[in-house]
Order: structure tokens, then sequence, then C-alpha cells
């Protein structure tokens, strides 16, 4: 493990993402692969593959009473110390340092605490498990153990990067690394196909969700057709939770974009239970009431009441509030067919998986095992699960008036779609572009929140939010908000924000970067009070976002590129 804390020091030190691949690449090549696997699925800054759904709930206020308990008497105040690093795991390797350690920590070891940790019921006994771990940690050790636990290394190594560094380990082709993790959802397991040279062998399993295909912004239509010269899908851009469906057999599951399971809607578990077949889909929940759309502020009733858990979305294991089923009715609109009958198809053109996905819903539900028979399946496969209209679009006017037609509907916008385009899980590029109604909007994550004023002077209700700055792999501020949410929604927040504190300023908390949000703005301007260097004028909070992982938030280069269009910028260069 000490190995491996000072590896990841050195790529921490170098700015060079060549080197940063080398770096971890000739480490995972002196390794066995059991150990080469497990020290791939640290460097992601996770204790467990991707595909796992355990969780360590260990969280920065229960690290910070550990490292009280082994702090010595003369050291220095814990909110000096994390102002001086700005991270939990710098902080744990500087109070720990000059202390003893036991045995030699192996990586087999952390990982027997991470699941010691996972299984552990109950602050207390996480508390000892952790205080154990720590204990027999050398600081370098605890620093990157502590980083883990927090979910991200701040290393600058994002697991593309991990996948590179395997290809470069064990002399295969990058392409190859990064489809066999995609597939297995383990890039462990990816490690050992790798050493084995059977990385063809990597093959996709049902009910293990991998990355959905993102979209660019386009600002107007004309923008967006620059880059479909020979046409594009359009599609309406839904404003719910996007949704992968896997089934077979009798059983479907739903997973959100952060790759977990989804329990809020069990109606619509049956309809694609009754579908013939084995297949992976790609849609969007969203809540449905006399033939259109219902707002998202009305369709988040079903979101449960849960605050978001330091490495989980909202979304996992829970189920819908009584009597919302029916007040807040779901269906789940289709526009995309990722693998079905054991064909995977991701390489095959979105013109060609249309018309697979058309004969999908199209087809007769299964005739045993549905859980409803005859004309009741197929009735409720048409109500609860939807195909997703398109329309096929070859100049700006024509898109035009799709997306105006969009937002009549009451949907966000439009999707515009290469026909010939492969299906690229994680991937951002031209091949999907989004065109949304013109209000402009980023994803913003919360690090710190102050108490209000007035009626809110109890609460936790102004929250500063940061982007992300990809060079150096570090968030940004940006601004600060404070409307926009409800009431039980600041309730909610302001006790989860006082469970995972980073710093106790008094009147304000720095905070674990992990609640994310859409904010709304007029516009931005150039600023020498947050550490992005601009500001947004008049932000305000649309809605809570807790499907997107921090990793998706927007970055400053987009920040940037927002404020290159602002009116008068380019008038005034």
């Amino acid at each position: 493990m000490q190995r491996f804390a000072q590896t990841c020091d050195a790529v921490a030190a170098t700015p060079r993402t060549k080197e940063k691949v080398r770096l971890v690449g000739e480490y995972l090549r002196d390794l066995p692969a059991h150990d080469a696997a497990l020290a791939a699925v640290f460097f992601t800054g996770r204790p467990f593959p991707r595909i796992e759904e355990r969780v360590l709930g260990t969280g920065g206020s229960l690290i910070w009473q550990v490292l009280g308990r082994l702090a010595s008497s003369g050291a220095e105040s814990f909110e000096s110390i994390y102002r001086k690093h700005g991270d939990l795991g710098a902080m744990a390797e500087e109070i720990l340092a000059g202390q003893g350690t036991g045995a030699p920590l192996s990586l087999a070891d952390a990982l027997a605490a991470f699941d010691k940790l996972a299984a552990s019921r109950g602050a207390a006994e996480k508390l000892i498990a952790l205080q154990e771990l720590l204990r027999r940690a050398a600081p370098v050790e605890a620093k990157y153990i502590v980083k883990i636990i927090t979910g991200d290394l701040r290393i600058g190594l994002k697991e593309s990067l991990v996948e590179l560094a395997i290809a470069h380990a064990f002399a295969k082709p990058p392409e190859q690394v990064q489809r066999a993790n995609m597939l297995t959802g383990d890039i462990g397991a990816t490690v050992r196909l790798a050493a084995a040279d059977k990385l063809s062998e990597a093959h996709l399993s049902l009910f293990h969700p991998i990355g959905f295909m993102l979209a660019s912004a386009a600002e107007t239509a004309a923008e967006a057709m620059e880059y479909f010269s020979e046409g594009a899908q359009v599609e309406d851009k839904y404003d719910g939770i996007r949704a992968q469906a896997h089934k077979s057999g009798e059983h479907a599951r739903l997973f959100s974009r952060t790759l977990d399971a989804i329990g809020e809607f069990p109606e619509l578990l049956a309809p694609l239970a009754a579908l013939p077949g084995e297949f992976i889909l790609d849609g969007e929940i969203i809540g449905w009431r006399d033939g259109r759309p219902l707002p998202f502020t009305e369709f988040q009733k079903r979101l449960g009441r849960k605050t978001p858990n330091l490495q989980r979305s909202l979304w996992p294991d829970l189920t819908a509030g009584a009597g919302t089923v029916g007040e807040v009715p779901a269906v789940y609109v289709v526009f995309d067919l990722l693998y079905c009958d054991g064909a995977l198809l991701l390489d095959r053109p979105l013109s060609e998986r249309r018309r697979r996905l058309e004969a999908l819903l199209a087809s007769p539900p299964q005739p045993e095992g549905a859980s409803q028979p005859g004309s009741a399946a197929r009735e409720a496969v048409d109500q609860k699960v939807r195909l997703a209209p398109a329309v096929p679009c070859r100049a700006a006017d024509e898109l035009q008036r799709a997306f105006e037609n969009a937002l009549v509907r009451g949907n966000e916008g439009v999707m515009v779609k290469t026909p010939g385009s492969a299906y690229t899980p994680g991937r951002r590029g031209q091949a999907w572009l989004k065109l949304k109604r013109p209000l402009a909007t980023l994803d913003v994550v919360v690090t710190a929140v102050e108490y209000g004023h007035g009626k809110r002077h109890g609460v936790l209700s102004d929250y500063t939010f940061s982007v992300r700055c990809e060079e150096g792999d570090r968030l940004v501020t940006i601004g600060k908000a404070y409307s926009g949410l409800t009431d039980a929604e600041i309730a909610e927040l302001t006790e989860y924000f006082k469970q995972h504190t980073l710093a106790d300023q008094g009147f304000r908390r720095e905070v674990e970067p992990t609640v994310v949000m859409e904010v709304a703005f007029n516009n931005i301007q150039r600023s020498g009070r947050h550490q992005s260097g601009y500001a947004l004028r008049f932000p305000r909070i649309v809605r809570l976002r807790p499907d997107k992982r921090v990793e998706e938030i927007d970055t400053l280069e987009r920040v940037k590129e927002l404020y290159r269009r602002s009116p008068g910028v380019e008038a005034s260069r």
C-alpha cells in the first residue's frame, strides 16, 4: 500500500498526462495480476469496482472524529490544517505524521478493511473499523485511504487515464482496454483480462449497467445543423430521469445515469418485463398526465424524501411514497436499444438500432411469465413504455420548428443525432447534440454552505457552488445562490451538510463536494471574487441533480465558452 501511495504522490506531482500514464502503467506491470487489479480500482478513487452497489457509508464527519482520536495532544487545530490543504486526505497525513505503524499494509489489507467498513452497521461500529485501519497505516498511506473513502484521489487521474495505463502496462491497444472496462464495469477485471491476454473475452452482463452516451450542447439550430450535413434524427429532449432498463426472463430493473438501481417506479417494471426477449434500453422516466409530460417540479415528488448519500444518488432502493404513484404517474420513454437477445448493438448505426427498437416495442407481450395476460399486458406496455417520436431534419429551419414544437409539448428542447452514429458510453462528442430552451444553466456542485437570515437563520440555505477545472482536476467556485429550493429540501440538506462538513467556521461550513444542482443565471461576467475568475449574474437554483455524479458537472471551459458568447463580449475585445 505504501508503494501505491508513493505512486499517487508522483502522479500528483506531474502535470503531464503521458507521465501520469507511464507512472501508473509501470507500477501495475510490476505487480501480480491480483494486486494490480486492486490497485487499478483504487486508482479510480473507489474502494470497489464500479459495478458493485456496496458503499462504505463513511462521511467526512466520521473521518474527522477518527483523526481526533488518533491525533497527538499537541496537534494544530483541525480547521487550520484543513484550510491549509483543502483536502481531508492531506489533512490526515499531517495529523498522523510521526506516529508509529504496525506491520506493512498491503493492498489486500486495505480491501479487507473496506469490506469491513461496508459491512459495518451504525456510526459507532464504522468508527472503530476506520480507527483500526488508520492506526495501522503509515501517514502517506492514510492520506490515500481517506481519499479513496471520500471518492476522489485528486491527483489528476481519471478512469480514462487508468485505462491508458493498463494498455501501457500490458502492451494492449487502448481501445481494447476501454471496451473491456465499459462492458465489464470493473476495471480490476479488465486488468486481469489484459494480463491474461483475454481482453477479447470481455462481455456485457445484464443487470450491470454500462455508461450512458452523452450529448454536447448547441446554442442555436443553425449551429447544430453545421454538424449534420447529411441530415439528422431529431427527438424531443425530456425533462425527467435518464434511465437504462435491463430485462431478462421475468425480471426487469432500471438504473440511473450514476449506474445505481432506481427503486421509485415499481409500476414500470412489469410492463418492461412483459416485452419479449432480453434487452437493454436507454430512455427517460418522466411524469405523464393527460397525454402531456409533467413539469419536473411536480414529477420530483416521486423521488423520495431522502438526501443524497455521500457516494450514492437519491434513487437507490427507495419506493414511492403512499399515493404518489396515482397522483404523479410516470412513463418510460425509450429512444435507444443497446443490447437485444444476445446481440450487442453499440457499434451498430443509430438507424439500425432504431428499427430494432421499433420492432421490439411493437412485438406482442411475452405469452408466458408476463405479470399480466394478453390484452392487459399489451395495454400496460402501451401506457407505461413509450417510443420516443423521431423526425428527420436536413436544414436549420426544420430543426428550429422541431425545437419550438417540442417546447409547446412541454419538453425541454430537442436531441439532434447522427443516423449513422454508434453508441459510445460515457463519451461526449458531436454525434449527439442537445438544443434546450433559451435559458442558460450549469450543473455545479455545492462546496460551502452558510446559515440564512430571517426565517432561515437556523438552516443552511445559502449555497456556494463550483465547477470542475480539468487542468489539475480541481473544483473552483463560481457563484452562490439561496433561492429555488423548497423549505423541506433546505431542511433535509441542512441535516445532510451537518453530517458531511469538512470545516466548521461557525456561520459557514466547507462541505464535501457531493450535492449536484442545476443553476440558472442571466449572464456571466469576469470576477476576481471566485476561484474560477468568473461569476454568474443573478444565479438561482433550478433543481437538485442527484442523478448526476460530481464528475459530470460542467467545466470551467464550458463557463468560458458561455462567457465568450455573452452579448457585448465580442464587441469589447
